[in-house]
């Protein structure tokens, strides 16, 4: 049984590194659309981290277009049907841009009789400019740091890969924190992701043109 626990564990780990990992903007609901668990790419089409995302309304978030398309959802879900829910939906992204996408909705569970989770997918269709701001000036190597970072990678990797220092990488993440007010690594990429830094929808991540100084 301790065994059992110890292998669940660990696959739970891998899977929220994972999540965490993809580029594609998701996030974990209650039955109530509340977030329970969101990836940076999610929370950075909101200009936050993931963790400030946590108990607020996905639906406040990305505002629906029709009122009905959430009425029949929330009936299916209370009548304990399983199938995938699409919502038009609209929002203001960091910077001043509105956009337009869908938000998927799966129901997960770890049986039918249990209260379901959902699984919530964005899926960005176009982007309209509006008042929109540069995207944020860093130097080419503060833009390789970052992409490392938003891949998973220590900063001893990242040292590897750029034939820096350990010291080096941490020299450049401290400017970047102090520039942009981040506490951690989250938030850097978080704010390299909504400020146009890293491009969304690729993997592995890449920096958008990085300027120098």
């Amino acid at each position: 049984m301790e065994a059992g626990r110890i292998e669940a564990v660990v696959w739970r780990n891998r899977a929220l590194t994972l999540f965490d990992r993809v580029s594609v903007p998701v996030a974990v609901c209650d039955v109530y659309g509340v977030v329970v668990l969101a990836n940076p790419a999610m929370a950075a089409e909101c200009g936050t981290t993931p963790g400030r995302l946590r108990g607020r309304d996905v639906l406040e978030l990305f505002r629906p277009q029709e009122a009905t398309q959430v009425e029949r959802i929330a009936e299916a879900l209370r009548l304990r049907h399983r199938s995938r829910y699409q919502v038009s939906v609209r929002w203001r992204a960091p910077g001043g841009a509105e956009r337009r996408g869908e938000l998927t909705a799966d129901p997960v569970s770890d049986s039918v009789e249990a209260t379901p989770a959902l699984l919530v997918m964005l899926r960005v269709l176009d982007e309209r400019e509006r008042h929109a701001e540069p995207p944020e000036r860093v130097t080419p190597m503060e833009g390789r740091v970052l992409a490392l970072l938003a891949a998973g990678a220590t900063t001893a990797r990242a040292a590897r890969e750029l034939g820096l220092t350990k010291d080096g990488v941490t020299y450049h993440l401290r400017r970047l924190s102090t520039r942009w007010g981040a506490a951690n690594r989250a938030e850097l990429i978080a704010r390299a992701y909504a400020s146009g830094v890293l491009t969304t929808g690729v993997w592995p991540p890449v920096p958008r043109d990085a300027q120098a100084e």
